[in-house]
């Protein structure tokens, strides 16, 4: 009963024979091989559009890297208060950045609401130069709460972001998990609503160690691989990224992996529903269920053996919890099976 993280999860099969059947003979170094091209080439497929792409190790490289691309002097990127980039990364895109900011916005479930949103950006004018000046806005999909942004929503923030000249981000750390929640592609949840920078995650959905920056400016292209290598996220060996994406991205295995996990989040969501000691903190969209038990419940349930998160309650919902409750997180990946699923609902 190992809900702790989809980062817990081991790597898929596929993507394991993929790494040893690439780790014979020699292969061009720093993603110069013809590995590394043809899975470049197979991300412009799925993109419907040439795109350029960056192998990096971490979604926090991935990140950093992309707010740093976008950075101006006295630079301020705007995200959701709860966002991975402003509480989970350490201060990785200021750094990276050389000193920009994070400006959080409010929004239920980790969304980004649209008019906050339009109204932080306000709150500096180009003109006043000791407040400094937006560079770039950033949303998570799916987010921190385990909510996932509309084709409409992102739209709209893709708009507000043009509006101001400001490159839009997509924190795609569980990317393929949205993407299947919408049932649309990977074009029409990107470029096509307005991200310019999409950072596509890997790890949490079956990968050892594969992530990936995707710009959809070629433009930009060039200035990244000096970022790239500056922030020491150039691989000699990349070949053993692409390796693993090109295993993970074969026969939509992706999508299969997180349609798996969605599904057993949704089995867990459903279980916790019908039972009588918990209750669901909101419905899930993705692959991260989120729910409300006595803490006593929580203990008995963690020394049977299930592992989970306690989790912070969001600012939004501050207050609506009784004093013995606690919120926890339990999120599912491919490696979930059905009948721990069922063993977690029957202990609660």
């Amino acid at each position: 009963m190992i809900f702790s993280s989809d980062n817990w999860a081991g790597a898929h099969p596929a993507i394991a024979e993929s790494l040893v059947a690439n780790a014979q003979g020699y292969a061009s170094a720093y993603g110069t091989s013809e590995l590394d091209r043809r899975v470049e080439q197979r991300f412009s497929e799925i993109f419907e559009r040439d795109v350029a792409v960056f192998f990096v190790g971490t979604g926090t490289a991935a990140n950093s890297l992309a707010l740093s691309s976008a950075n101006r002097a006295g630079g301020i990127a705007f995200c959701h208060r709860e966002a991975h980039v402003n509480v989970d990364e350490c201060g990785a895109p200021e750094f990276f950045s050389h000193g920009a900011r994070l400006c959080p916005v409010e929004g239920a479930r980790g969304r980004m609401e649209p008019a906050k949103l339009e109204a932080e950006i306000r709150r500096f004018p180009r003109e006043n130069v000791h407040g400094g000046q937006p560079m770039a806005v950033t949303l998570t999909q799916a987010t921190e709460s385990g909510a996932v942004y509309s084709l409409d929503q992102i739209e709209t923030i893709g708009s507000i972001a043009r509006s101001h000249k400001l490159p839009l981000h997509m924190d795609g750390a569980r990317f393929a998990n949205a993407l299947v929640s919408l049932g649309t592609t990977p074009a029409e949840m990107t470029w096509k609503r307005g991200v310019d920078l999409l950072s596509f995650g890997g790890t949490k959905n079956g990968c050892w160690c594969a992530e990936a920056l995707v710009l959809f400016d070629l433009s930009k292209a060039q200035e990244m691989h000096f970022l790239r290598k500056r922030s020491a996220q150039l691989f000699s060996k990349s070949r053993f990224v692409a390796a693993q994406f090109d295993a993970y991205l074969a026969g939509d295995l992706w999508l299969d992996l997180a349609r798996h996990a969605n599904a057993m989040a949704q089995r867990l969501a459903d279980g916790i529903t019908a039972s009588a000691g918990s209750r669901l903190a909101w419905a899930p969209d993705a692959n991260e269920v989120f729910v409300v038990l006595k803490r006593e419940a929580a203990g008995r349930l963690q020394r049977q053996g299930a592992l989970f998160y306690d989790w912070e309650v969001p600012h939004d919902l501050e207050g609506s919890l009784a004093e013995d409750e606690g919120l926890y997180r339990l999120v599912t990946s491919f490696a979930t099976r059905a009948e721990d699923v069922d063993r977690f609902v029957a202990a609660c």
